[in-house]
């Protein structure tokens, strides 16, 4: 019949305040998402370009390849001891050899990673090997 009664002591809710610094001095990168046009104006390709398109864009604008699509030098044939090395910031390049001197056979497509430590084309024997620049551990989850 008679319940417990708890004694219960009221006292006013501390509040923990974290602050941290805002950091809005300096450059920050250019946003992936345009702005888009204003009311009544025609977009032009700046304001309406998002994503990897956007990103081509700016590089453009800065003067920058950001795709890098010249073809590799080749001023000698890759060897077992010193293979041509392919520039990568993903841990896998698709490479077409076309021989050496370039244009001696039809183009064949070689998939460079880091599985392997040389790649050969199997009709000039042109070796390759991965010169991997990326963060090891990005997954590459697409």
């Amino acid at each position: 019949m008679f319940a417990a009664v708890r004694s219960v002591s009221f006292r006013p809710l501390a509040r923990t305040l974290v602050t941290t610094p805002r950091v809005f001095a300096g450059h920050k990168p250019p946003s992936l998402i345009g702005e888009g046009a204003k009311p009544g104006e025609v977009p032009t390709d700046e304001n309406h370009s998002t994503g990897l398109e956007r990103l081509e864009l700016l590089g453009k604008m800065e003067g920058i390849d950001v795709f890098d699509m010249n073809p590799l030098e080749m001023t000698r044939m890759g060897t077992l001891q010193d293979p041509i090395k392919i520039y990568s910031l993903a841990p896998e390049r698709h490479v077409g050899c076309t021989g050496y001197p370039a244009d001696s056979h039809d183009t064949i497509w070689l998939t460079v990673n880091q599985h392997l430590k040389n790649h050969r084309c199997p009709e000039c024997g042109c070796v390759y090997t991965l010169d991997f620049h990326g963060d090891p551990h990005a997954h590459e989850h697409h």
